[in-house]
């Protein structure tokens, strides 16, 4: 694989725009390249001072062939502090000259070269590309120290966690107190664990980091560990070897060295509990009505065992996700500092220069490239979450920090591959039974229509709705879409789109063995009952269904399972939980199911009334079950519309009240529409339901267009349409506009009454609710594309996470 290509694939999504332009730095050096062959001055692939103009030859001398094993008098050694054949003075303002360039590191911390060929034929090209270079340089070298200052501060805030979670720990398995003595050899016994272990991973204070202002900086400065920077130089395979050794040392040594200071400096640790109290993030319905109600929280210490083991899982999951920031700004600046060696090497292999080096002694030196401070914190954390939650096992303690990377397995494959033929073969099979045997024409055709059909529908539109979020999986990893993040799924369980469609697949098999089974219409002539056993197969097939989601035990993606039945409980309960993007996206899902919603509803009328034994529809006649035609209808968009009240109570943002309208809007629609096609031909529901309908169509579509997708920006470079796209056919958006507007009118069919001799009503109304789950499936693309894009704008890439305690210095500095 290219370069290119590579470095494109481990760029960390949100921090995209932060990364060096390889890209368009390699479009500068092809127009160098597009004017050296217009003047005829193609360079040579050979070495860096040949002027022969094409040939292969090379005056070689005694000096070139030796100059790497001779000293002599006009060189000097790597290191001294003027380095005149690298060209680069270290002492004083840093400049680097050779050859081609002079680098300079100006008074603002950033760097500018000067190009010293300018005057030569095309040298404005070689300065543009320049310029841009050290723009690059520049932007990366800010955004890695601004990155890391951050993570800096992040580890004085987990350092202080870390020191109520010890003295919690004390206090839970020794609730009636100490004695001196005891307490003091704890204090001790504890000291030399937190030493040894490094939970002070901000102690250091290094050079990037000595003007930040911590209260506990004597406190930090006590506990220091010290940690090699030459792990900075290991690669990744490499680094675990070393960091092994690494932690074993300093957990040999680092106690006999500052225990003395420990005891002098560092305070008591069950003094720390005096000033923290409990962090309750959690959300629950009882905590939002005690919210409404104003009642006051609950913030105390509790010393239990229940509360220790949730300060420690969240205090767990802040080290993991911190492990995971610094895992990824090392990637960072792995990365950006290679990607400047392969550019410029391009460089010199095209000009026939020598800029390499001189610019990589100038990155080599900067903050990118000389700064461990989030090695040597990664050595901390690594060393005190294997020591405090891992129970000192060093593997176990590296597989959740380090999670491999999950890998696709051919058997998987197969499986999704078996599947799908099985499911084209039933189809196959379906349609050829019905045409040889004529069922269409026989009497039993509409009966079957009415019953059965309803019923095995509601496994069609999970199946289409399960294949269109396989296709949204398979392109949102295409364009580098962070979906996991986005969702919030945790690492390494999040499904792709084989598994996803083996899913799909694999109900759509069962459902259709049960179709081929239920198509014998003969009825008993004596009794006029059909067989029982089979006219119950679509009732145990979703009985099965049920229970495999809600089965508790590891297998058939139990994760992925409860995820989805959480977020399907905040959106039945909706105010009572705060909203996140995956709940309202999941009753943004429900919202395009309303007719499978009502086959759930027509199940419990045909099974529960007794109509499965002589295979009618008695359901239409009663009143009761016309009337939860209108709730199961409007359940989903009264859920959004909750959710969209919450919102805007909390967030104050008045376009979740809007937001609110347009579901108000379709709730009347909705109602208006099955008011009509229960009571048909009555002109007035007729018109109200047309009026009703069109203005919901048409708010829902702008605020599909403008809120959801970012789309229709006048003022755009990109006209009407984003600045920023991920598809680079622009084609595509339009027709996604159009799609989304023809599909959200689809609901013109129950009004108009559209008869079809060929088509059933039952079919009719089958694809119907199946082109609103395409629609649904085209917008879900889209709409996560914009909160990526979002997210990328924001340079937003990690969650925040709730942490267990909360300091009374943190409250008094809030106010």
């Amino acid at each position: 694989m290219k370069f290119g290509k590579e470095f494109s694939s481990q760029m960390v999504p949100e921090w995209q725009q932060a990364y060096m332009d390889y890209d368009f730095l390699k479009t500068l050096l092809k127009e160098i390249i597009r004017f050296k062959i217009r003047t005829n001055n193609a360079p040579t692939r050979g070495g860096a001072k040949n002027h022969n103009g094409g040939g292969l030859n090379r005056k070689m001398t005694l000096y070139r062939a030796f100059s790497g094993l001779v000293s002599t008098p006009g060189r000097q050694r790597r290191g001294n502090p003027h380095d005149v054949e690298e060209g680069i003075q270290l002492t004083g303002t840093t400049t680097t000259t050779s050859g081609p360039i002079l680098v300079n590191k100006t008074g603002d911390r950033g760097y500018e070269t000067t190009f010293l060929m300018a005057a030569e034929e095309g040298g404005e090209y070689e300065l543009v590309f320049f310029r841009r270079l050290d723009d690059e340089f520049n932007k990366v070298n800010k955004f890695y120290k601004e990155k890391v200052e951050e993570v800096l501060k992040e580890a004085a805030v987990l350092n202080k966690q870390m020191d109520a979670l010890i003295a919690f720990r004390v206090k839970v398995e020794n609730p009636e107190g100490w004695g001196w003595d005891e307490r003091g050899v704890e204090i001790t016994r504890l000291a030399s664990d937190i030493d040894t272990s490094a939970a002070a991973i901000s102690a250091t204070t290094p050079a990037g980091a000595k003007s930040m202002k911590v209260r506990s900086q004597a406190h930090m400065e006590a506990i220091q560990e010290g940690g090699s920077s030459k792990a900075g130089q290991l690669e990744d395979d490499e680094e675990e070897e070393a960091q092994a050794e690494i932690v074993a040392s300093v957990s040999a040594g680092a106690s006999d060295v500052n225990t003395t200071r420990m005891r002098a400096v560092r305070p008591a640790p069950l003094d720390i509990l005096d000033r923290v109290t409990i962090n309750n993030t959690k959300e629950t319905p009882r905590s939002t009505i005690k919210r409404v109600l104003q009642v006051p929280k609950q913030t105390e210490l509790k010393f239990s065992r229940e509360n220790l083991m949730k300060v420690e899982e969240k205090l767990r999951n802040a080290f993991i996700v911190f492990y995971q920031k610094l895992r990824l700004l090392k990637s960072y600046s792995f990365l950006n500092v290679l990607a400047f060696s392969k550019v410029l090497k391009k460089y010199d292999k095209i000009t026939s220069r020598d800029a390499t080096k001189p610019y990589m002694k100038a990155v080599d030196s900067s903050y990118l490239g000389s700064s461990d401070e989030v090695v040597r914190l990664m050595e901390r954390v690594e060393a005190t979450f294997i020591k405090h939650f891992a129970n000192a096992n060093r593997s176990k303690g590296m597989n959740i920090l380090r999670p491999k990377a999950k890998r696709e397995r051919h058997r998987l494959t197969f499986s999704t591959g078996f599947s799908a033929g099985c499911v084209f073969s039933l189809i196959v099979a379906l349609v050829a039974i019905i045409r040889t045997r004529n069922l269409l024409q026989e009497e039993g055709q509409k009966q079957y229509m009415n019953t059965m059909f309803p019923l095995y529908s509601f496994f069609g539109f999970i199946v289409l709705h399960m294949i269109m979020y396989a296709a949204n999986i398979y392109y949102w990893r295409r364009y580098k879409v962070n979906y996991s993040f986005i969702f919030g799924f945790k690492q390494g369980t999040e499904l792709g789109y084989r598994q996803v469609l083996l899913v799909g697949f694999s109900i759509g098999v069962f459902a259709l063995l049960c179709v081929l089974a239920n198509l014998d219409m003969e009825a008993n002539p004596k009794t006029k009952d059909y067989k029982t056993f089979t006219e119950l197969l679509p009732l145990f097939l979703l009985l099965a269904l049920f229970v495999v989601l809600v089965l508790p035990f590891n297998f058939f993606y139990r994760s992925s399972r409860f995820f989805f039945l959480t977020c399907l409980f905040h959106c039945l309960a909706a105010p009572l939980y705060k909203v996140t993007l995956p709940d309202f996206f999941l009753g943004d899902q429900l919202t395009s199911q309303v007719q499978a919603l009502r086959s759930i509803e027509f199940y419990i009328c045909y099974y529960g009334w007794g109509d499965f034994k002589h295979r009618k529809n008695t359901c239409n006649k009663s009143s009761v079950y016309n009337t939860f035609l209108f709730i199961v209808a409007v359940i989903p968009y009264a859920s959004r519309l909750l959710q969209c009240m919450r919102r805007l109570f909390e967030e104050k943002n008045p376009e979740q009240g809007w937001n609110g309208l347009k579901y108000f809007l379709t709730i009347v629609a909705v109602c208006l529409r099955t008011a009509y096609s229960i009571q048909k031909g009555q002109i007035a529901w007729r018109v109200l339901a047309a009026i009703s309908s069109a203005a919901a169509a048409i708010f829902s579509t702008y605020w599909d267009f403008i809120h959801d997708w970012g789309l229709l920006n006048r003022t755009s470079k990109n006209r009407w349409l984003r600045d920023k796209l991920l598809v680079p056919q622009k084609k595509v958006y339009f027709i996604a506009m159009i799609l989304n507007v023809l599909l959200r009118f689809a609901w013109i069919q129950t009004i108009l009454d559209f008869n079809f001799s060929f088509m059933h009503r039952q079919t009719m109304v089958t694809v119907v609710a199946s082109l609103e789950i395409i629609r649904r499936g085209i917008w879900n693309f889209f709409r996560l594309e914009n909160e990526h894009l979002n997210n990328v704008g924001k340079y937003r890439a990690f969650k925040s996470v709730p942490l267990p305690f909360n300091y009374d210095e943190d409250e008094d500095k809030d106010d």
